[in-house]
């Protein structure tokens, strides 16, 4: 038997903007549950979350470390994820594995834009929300107007559990709202009587017989009241706000009894759905349809779902899970779902941090990790064989920031592809691929800082050092008008010559339809044996490009006449008499080059709206459209990529770290004839330099 049942778990994710307190406040319940004799900090770099040595040296989070510790009869996972936008995908890791998102906010900042971010990015996952007000301890906090600022951004659902006796440095102590003491001492932030109802209506509101109950009798017991809180959270009907000051440990004993008794056990909270996608047979061919079932996290049959992987030097490949149901002893046989086939799990471990512990079983709703299995990648579905499981996958952001990268010196060769998709593997925001166009290794995150750090950890983990650069722009070339082309190929050096002539027409084909080739050649002008010849030799055209050598589309090209000697034509002669014969019909039919344009929506405060549309216009953008997410503005528009390489560090400049942005990309258009004449001399230049 596992050591713990479903209904005593608690699975909980620290989120929020950077500086707020989250890994503090990860050890200061490590400390309070007994779970570490003595706290580490960031300065000292001792933290238990925090043992990565970027983040030691940085003194920031970068990774979602898990954690755990019992309380109260209560075991308790506690997730740590960044604060930094540019690791937002850890976050999106932690709250797969959790019923509860903790929102910490900096007393003294106040309402900042990540955590913003993670209550939407919460609410998307269906999770409940908690929200701590951390620093207590710091100087200047007005706590009246700050619950002010979280009820308007996130609704009238956010009502205090406990209120500060005190702020800054007379911060002693908290006062339970829903059975306050009434010995803690005068309360900030309004009168314990007031909260208390406002906290008791908000919770008997979720539940329709209890709401019933206090209209008829006017008042309902506190057990009455706890009965109905968990779900009442689970369902983000209810959003408890806490006050702590980590670093104290103030408020921290109060916030544990708090997660113990309150929070949603795995019973309670979201459940998780197994997919199934079916072909559907209608009157207008067959469509897909993708059907959702949920996991019973009480059932008999055991489904896990892998929510983070990580590469230790040590102990080499660590695959997180969370149990969906059933259970799961040591050494066991596991049915992949995406591989189509059983994996040995070996040890099971737990996990504080860096440091793991072999446990015997685990069961449903806990958190637990296997190592060294190979084949298992980040989203795979564990399952009982037969048992039919396909967990949906996890969502995560699209990075948008680029560069293109190459190894410092040719040791490095055979290594920077694999050690680039190690980090890949252990972050789904970082993805490596080979540009297919361009011929470049190219590497992508959510941010500048965010590729900063992986190019480092390439150097100290992998000892790849790589140069980078900004990625080339995947331009093509194509035609706007109809022409001729001709080319005679001649050679003679003694002995069997080479000869081939061709005429050939030229047309612009739609946007996307690609190449055409056609023979129009009537009367025997040219054998039709050698027209694979004259084909080959415009793709191969199509391929190098003619105006800027980038390749060429969405043209049609017609071979109507032509000549041919009996001895010295041959498929080479054709290939060349072909490929030049279309070269000369492109350069007479309007050429252009074409660009990629994307969809961009940037949300920032509605303070930045001009400041965002007035450069994106200078981008030359296209505004398509506005819209709004509470108090932030989305801000819609089609933009040229090359204007938007260093968007990411722009725009952190233009809002103060207040904005983020997605892109995707949208078509090709055809670049201003100004700008494709700089690049087709750039282009000719490098070729005279190569």
């Amino acid at each position: 038997m596992s050591k713990y049942q479903t209904k005593d778990i608690r699975n909980i994710v620290l989120v929020g903007h950077g500086g707020s307190g989250k890994t503090t406040l990860a050890e200061a319940m490590l400390f309070k549950a007994g779970a570490i004799n003595k706290m580490g900090t960031i300065d000292e770099g001792n933290t238990v979350s925090d043992f990565a040595p970027d983040e030691k040296e940085r003194k920031i989070s970068i990774n979602a470390s898990l954690l755990r510790c019992d309380y109260n009869g209560r075991h308790i996972n506690i997730i740590d994820a960044p604060g930094y936008p540019d690791f937002s995908g850890m976050a999106a890791i932690g709250m797969a594995a959790v019923e509860t998102a903790v929102i910490v906010v900096n007393a003294n900042a106040g309402l900042e834009l990540n955590a913003r971010k993670m209550w939407m990015m919460a609410e998307k996952n269906g999770l409940g929300r908690v929200i701590i007000i951390n620093r207590l301890d710091g100087e200047n906090i007005d706590f009246g107007k700050l619950i002010e600022e979280i009820r308007e951004a996130f609704g009238k659902s956010c009502v205090p559990f406990n209120l500060p006796v005190g702020t800054g440095g007379e911060f002693k102590g908290v006062e339970n709202v829903l059975s306050p003491s009434g010995n803690a001492g005068p309360v900030v932030g309004g009168s314990v009587e007031d909260a208390n109802q406002q906290l008791i209506e908000s919770i008997v509101e979720s539940d329709e017989a209890l709401m019933e109950k206090y209209l008829e009798e006017g008042s309902v017991s506190e057990e009455e009241v706890a009965s109905v809180f968990a779900r009442a959270i689970a369902r983000g009907e209810v959003t408890p706000i806490l006050c702590t000051a980590a670093a104290e440990t103030t408020g921290v004993d109060e916030f544990l009894d708090f997660v113990a008794r309150f929070c949603p056990n795995p019973l309670e909270g979201r459940k998780r759905v197994s997919i199934e996608v079916k072909t559907v047979k209608n009157e207008e061919g067959e469509t897909t349809e993708t059907i959702e079932t949920p996991i019973d996290p009480a059932g008999d049959k055991f489904c896990a779902q892998v929510f983070k992987v990580n590469i230790d030097p040590f102990v080499g490949k660590l695959c997180f899970f969370r149990v969906l149901s059933g259970s799961l002893k040591t050494d066991s046989t596991v049915y992949n779902a995406r591989a189509g086939k059983s994996e040995r799990t070996g040890h099971l471990l737990a996990i504080q941090g860096k440091d793991t512990e072999n446990i015997p079983e685990v069961t449903a709703g806990d958190l637990a990790a296997i190592a060294k299995v190979e084949t298992i990648e980040l989203n795979d579905t564990l399952c009982d064989e037969g048992a039919g499981f396909n967990v949906k996958p996890i969502e995560f952001l699209k990075p948008m920031v680029t560069l293109a990268v190459e190894p410092k010196s040719r040791k490095d060769e055979q290594k920077i592809s694999a050690s680039l998709q190690k980090l890949a593997d252990e972050d789904p925001t970082f993805q490596v691929e080979r540009d297919r166009q361009t011929k470049e290794l190219v590497i992508r995150g959510l941010s500048q800082f965010h590729l900063d750090i992986m190019i480092a950890r390439l150097q100290s983990r992998f000892e790849v050092g790589i140069n980078s650069k900004e990625p080339k722009i995947p331009y093509l070339e194509t035609i706007t008008a109809k022409g001729e082309g001709h080319y005679r190929h001649k050679k003679q050096t003694g002995g069997r010559g080479q000869f081939g002539e061709c005429y050939m027409r030229v047309e612009p084909l739609e946007r996307g339809a690609g190449f055409e080739f056609s023979n129009a050649v009537f009367g025997g002008a040219i054998p039709s044996n050698f027209m694979p010849a004259i084909e080959k030799g415009i793709r191969e055209q199509l391929e190098k490009g003619i105006l800027a050598g980038y390749p060429v589309v969405d043209v049609k090209a017609e071979v109507y006449d032509g000549s041919y000697h009996t001895v010295d034509s041959d498929e080479h002669s054709f290939k060349i008499a072909g490929g030049r014969a279309f070269q000369d019909g492109f350069l007479k039919s309007k050429p252009v080059l074409l660009e990629p344009i994307v969809n961009i929506e940037v949300t920032v405060p509605g303070k930045f709206m001009g400041d965002i549309t007035g450069d994106l216009s200078g981008r030359r953008g296209r505004i398509a459209g506005m819209d709004s997410i509470g108090n932030l503005q989305v801000i819609k528009a089609k933009v040229p990529m090359k204007e938007i390489g260093k968007y990411s560090t722009e725009l952190r400049s233009l809002t103060g770290g207040e904005g983020s942005y997605t892109i995707e990309f949208s078509h090709y258009d055809v670049v201003p004839a100004r700008l494709a004449e700089e690049i087709i001399a750039r282009s000719k230049k490098a070729k005279e330099e190569e």
